[in-house]
């Protein structure tokens, strides 16, 4: 395989013995123990309901305001929550246009693209949205897109600048899909959620409870004529949500408070740690405020990420998969002596 092949498939789920992997974004620490312990006795395998579990769907509509059980759908992961909702904008009539952030998490322009519509782009700066970019460029798109905390950047937009979105694309009528994947990994403030009658908020267990494999997200809306249309898509395409997995999702919802807070913790002292070694080994990079990601400028990128993977087995991830041609994504999503070893062998290559 040569470099100029290079794809996120080429690494997802590639493991060895010695191999550092900066490049997963699934957390590593384990989930509650809640979450498992209802496997020995669990014992419904049949057909769900489409819209998701009423107990995991009551269970939510007390986290979101002036929401029911019919605010919600759970979908296969936060990535089907956001491909049914651009379907289903799709449908409607008006702008063929979605606003993306760049540099922005890899799978948006394909998804935007395959529901039938055409990505455009705002250009962050220092990895925050430039809202007068965003100003001019919104004005002829459908829906946009946000992600704070943000992959690849890590960076947590302002509330001032979310309000202002929340205004002008209300104005408009602009539908904000507003991705909070990593809502509960902010390190400074606690999350702002994104308001209005046009808002679709997608999230899920993944990142929050460490339960990836399981894919359980969902999306949140108050526009219920949105949400009719993405269950009736649903209903013909993936049908119900994983049955175990929602049962284990609705024990998570259930979780103390501690549990993030002490994730948070960890999490904090991972950034400081691969943040303060990149930059001391002169590489430019932002620092995050959130998620779980560095994304440093590196010159030559694709022979970075290469040689990096077959003569020091370290991988990242290409800068260019996320809109930034000069840069690499680093995941901290792994213990503080990985990453200690990790960054010995990139010092290593930059050195040589």
């Amino acid at each position: 395989m040569e470099s100029k092949n290079l794809s996120p498939s080429t690494f997802i789920g590639v493991k060895g013995n010695e191999i550092i992997s900066f490049g997963s974004g699934q957390p590593d620490l384990p989930p509650p123990k809640q979450v498992y312990e209802i496997l020995p006795t669990y014992r419904d395998f049949k057909y769900g309901l489409i819209q998701g579990q009423l107990n995991l769907r009551q269970s939510l509509a007390e986290q979101y305001p002036q929401s029911t059980v019919d605010s919600f759908v759970i979908t296969n992961g936060a990535s089907e929550a956001l491909d049914l909702t651009l379907r289903a904008l799709a449908n409607k009539e008006g702008k063929n246009k979605i606003l993306l952030p760049r540099p922005y998490y890899y799978s948006y322009p394909f998804m935007v693209k395959f529901s039938g519509m055409e990505p455009v782009y705002t250009n962050l700066i220092e990895g925050r949205i430039d809202f007068d970019d965003f100003q001019e460029k919104v004005q002829g798109c459908k829906a946009v897109i946000i992600n704070s905390p943000s992959n690849p950047t890590g960076r947590v937009e302002s509330i001032k600048t979310l309000k202002q979105i929340e205004k002008i694309t209300d104005d408009l009528g602009v539908y904000i899909l507003s991705d909070e994947v990593y809502k509960d990994l902010i390190y400074e403030r606690e999350n702002y959620l994104i308001k209005g009658s046009h808002v679709v908020t997608i999230n899920s267990f993944s990142k929050t409870f460490a339960m990836c494999g399981f894919r359980v997200g969902y999306l949140w809306s108050l526009d219920q004529e949105l949400v009719n249309k993405i269950i009736e898509i649903k209903t013909h395409t993936s049908m119900n949500t994983n049955i175990l997995g929602q049962e284990m999702a609705f024990e998570a919802t259930k979780v103390p408070r501690d549990f993030i807070d002490n994730q948070i913790k960890i999490w904090k002292q991972r950034r400081d740690m691969i943040y303060e070694g990149l930059v001391n080994l002169g590489l430019d990079l932002w620092k995050p405020e959130g998620a779980f990601y560095v994304f440093p400028e590196i010159k030559d990128p694709r022979n970075f990420v290469w040689n990096m993977f077959k003569q020091h087995k370290v991988i990242t991830y290409l800068g260019e998969w996320f809109g930034a041609d000069n840069r690499v994504r680093f995941s901290y999503a792994l213990d503080t002596e990985k990453i200690e070893e990790g960054l010995k062998r990139v010092e290593k290559y930059l050195k040589d």
